[in-house]
């Protein structure tokens, strides 16, 4: 008998459904295969919950006799249900794992309204966001040189402060950040993002308005001022006092 058919003769041996042949050939493959020896100990242990069967004895004691096929059966249906237990818990994990990595982007910012695709209007926040620009503290301004104008919401949290920016009229493609300033004039990254090539609220502009979310490590009381800035040169296109 091969290596192979050793390997699947475990549920066999366990029920006792093996010839005096291949009985004695797998007992001789046992005490030398780990996997054999690990899977007969989980049947052991499921053959015993079944009724009408009791604890499989040592490979050195003779096996009992052949169960009916309805024992069979119930023995294989709970082996499958153990399988499907094992795969929900992997799906589980990959769930928690997701949920994760999304807190991770809540944390770090992310953009929200330009990842909606066409229309003229912005679409309608997520939840938390509208209540973030209704209870939080909200700061606007313009910019009469580049004619960009936007609105900034902040609250504190107990690890600093989360903070919502809507932002209009800004002409791309730009790669642009939010940054919070502290009292030192020292700057804080709250989110970045890029400015596709119509920009935002310009003619021709698939989005009226960005809406995104990040937070800083601030309070709202360290904070002098936010400024939306383009990466490589710095320029500042929006200041908003705090």
């Amino acid at each position: 008998m091969s290596a192979e058919l050793l390997h699947i003769d475990v549920g066999a041996y366990a029920l006792g459904l093996l010839e005096e042949r291949d009985r004695r050939a797998f007992e001789a493959h046992l005490p030398a295969c780990a996997s054999c020896q690990e899977e007969l100990g989980a049947l052991r242990g499921i053959a015993a919950t079944l009724d009408g069967i009791a604890p499989i004895a040592d490979p050195s004691v003779p096996p009992p006799a052949p169960p009916a096929p309805a024992v069979v059966s119930d023995l294989l249906r709970h082996r499958a249900r153990r399988e499907r237990k094992r795969r929900t818990g992997r799906a589980l994990a990959g769930l928690a794992a997701g949920i994760v990595l999304l807190g991770g982007a809540l944390g770090t910012g992310f953009t929200l309204g330009a990842d909606r695709g066409g229309g003229t209007t912005a679409a309608p926040p997520p939840d938390g966001m509208e209540a973030l620009f209704q209870n939080g503290q909200r700061l606007t301004a313009g910019n009469a040189g580049t004619g960009v104008s936007g609105t900034v919401a902040m609250e504190p949290r107990m690890w600093g402060s989360r903070v919502g920016l809507l932002l209009t009229r800004v002409k791309g493609p730009l790669e642009c950040q939010l940054v919070a300033v502290d009292g030192a004039g020292r700057p804080h990254t709250v989110a970045g993002w890029s400015v596709p090539a119509k920009g935002y609220g310009l003619p021709g502009s698939p989005m009226r308005q960005l809406m995104l979310q990040g937070g800083t490590a601030l309070k709202p009381g360290d904070i002098s001022r936010f400024e939306v800035r383009t990466m490589g040169d710095g320029r500042a296109i929006l200041t908003v006092p705090a």
